[in-house]
């Protein structure tokens, strides 16, 4: 796990600004104040004082953003009783799920549907408005995200935009970062209302999957939001390996 919370470490950090707050590294997006782009992540076996979480606690708010933190239970035993004793609640505890290679089941888009890898403006912003709507966010996609997000893709990272094959209509997308250390994160994987209860939410899943095992990942994760997604990963061929934790302080 010690080496599973380093990779999320770095990929936090990449493109953010950081401060290191005691034994916290805090996190911070240039552009968004969507807290779950905003977050601190506690060293390995960190051992927080009152003063550290006051600490991490101020770094968060001078900046007007929700004091929040994630991080794999099993990494920082100690972490979780030092910040509620702050008043911190704990937002989600939710499985990391695993699927080493071999496990995966190709699953294939349903009829009707089509799967590209977004390249054209249209279809980034397709994929990320879809996105954006599955998980509480306003649909408007900036130019600049648009362009971050093809520029992931050419470094390395996946996408997959899912659309209906006639009409062109946006119908969901997933993403996984660029495989490093022969590790990655499938991640945003969504589908528009008008379009759930086809199996496309399992099609992406698996089709990026396969996809970075076929580019040399042997450790491909995700953390699913609730039971529902957790059956849908499970028919992929992930299975639960730990906790994630997800504390915030909204008083």
């Amino acid at each position: 796990m010690s080496t599973l919370q380093s990779y999320m470490r770095r990929t936090a950090a990449a493109g953010r600004a950081t401060e290191q707050v005691g034994p916290f590294l805090a996190t911070f997006s240039s552009d968004s104040v969507n807290p779950f782009l905003n977050y601190a992540i506690p060293d390995d076996d960190a051992r927080p004082n009152p003063s550290d979480v006051d600490g991490l606690t101020v770094a968060y708010r001078r900046r007007e953003l929700l004091p929040r933190v994630e991080f794999l239970a099993d990494t920082a035993p100690d972490a979780e009783p030092a910040l509620r004793a702050a008043g911190w609640s704990v937002e989600r505890r939710i499985p990391l799920m695993l699927c080493p290679p071999g496990a995966a089941v190709a699953i294939p888009a349903p009829a009707g549907i089509e799967f590209v890898v977004p390249d054209s403006d249209d279809e980034i912003a397709g994929m990320i408005a879809t996105q954006y709507v599955a998980f509480g966010e306003p649909p408007e996609v900036s130019a600049k995200e648009i362009s971050r997000t093809r520029e992931r893709i050419r470094a390395g990272g996946f996408a997959v935009f899912a659309r209906d094959a006639e009409t062109g209509e946006a119908a969901g997308g997933g993403v996984a970062e660029a495989v490093t250390d022969g590790t990655t994160e499938v991640g945003g994987v969504a589908v528009a209302e008008k379009f759930r209860r086809r199996g496309i939410g399992a099609a992406l899943t698996a089709s990026l999957t396969v996809a970075v095992h076929a580019r040399g990942a042997r450790t491909v994760f995700l953390t699913p939001a609730g039971v529902p997604e957790q059956r849908v990963y499970a028919r992929v061929g992930f299975q639960p390996a730990g906790d994630m934790l997800h504390l915030s302080l909204t008083d």
